[in-house]
């Protein structure tokens, strides 16, 4: 009886130490131990099988590692973040773009104008007076922090001075109550 019982246990640590092995590993030695164990599928299928489960793995690995690097550094272009250079890219134009770079943005991005106003550069396709191309160390890839973006280009007195003393001094950024592209009302007001 102890005995048997020893060879019972042999045999569960034996396979439960082999569940961790490849899956050819696995068979040859059930199908030692086992009668009826089911024949591997062709050796092409555990290759597709391996090398799908490794690229998703990878994968995920390179999201990870892309996600923390854009935390750190602010933000980063997802076409740019994935490698998808081409996205943007045409090596065969003289440009070196897809498109004229006054109507880059605008594929991906049709509808970032909202309304019948347009702000001058998001009107002309002028969005690198505001925006990286590929990464930058401030949110939405701006080039500069929220509270003097703006000012890089708006430098006149303001209408309504006085408020917008109280508003900034309150930690509130142009972008809280105007959209930076346009809109339907007068000074793109949210």
């Amino acid at each position: 009886m102890l005995k048997k019982l020893g060879s019972i246990l042999f045999i569960a640590y034996a396979l439960s130490v082999l569940c961790g092995c490849d899956p050819v590993t696995l068979h040859k030695v059930t199908s030692t131990i086992f009668d009826g164990v089911p024949s591997l599928p062709p050796a092409e299928q555990l290759c597709q099988e391996y090398q799908a489960t490794k690229a998703e793995d990878e994968k995920k690995k390179d999201n990870v590692k892309l996600a923390s690097d854009a935390a750190a550094s602010g933000s980063s272009h997802l076409p740019y973040r994935e490698k998808r250079c081409n996205a943007c890219h045409d090596k065969t134009q003289d440009s070196g773009l897809i498109k004229p770079k006054a109507q880059l943005c605008f594929v991906c991005h049709p509808k970032i104008i909202k309304g019948s106003m347009a702000h001058g550069p998001a009107a002309v396709g002028s969005c690198l007076e505001c925006h990286e191309p590929h990464s930058s160390n401030y949110p939405a890839l701006m080039k500069a922090e929220k509270g003097k973006l703006c000012a890089g280009c708006h430098q006149e007195k303001r209408l309504a001075l006085a408020m917008h003393q109280k508003v900034s001094s309150n930690g509130m950024f142009c972008m809280d109550c105007h959209d930076p592209h346009g809109g339907a009302s007068a000074y793109f007001l949210r």
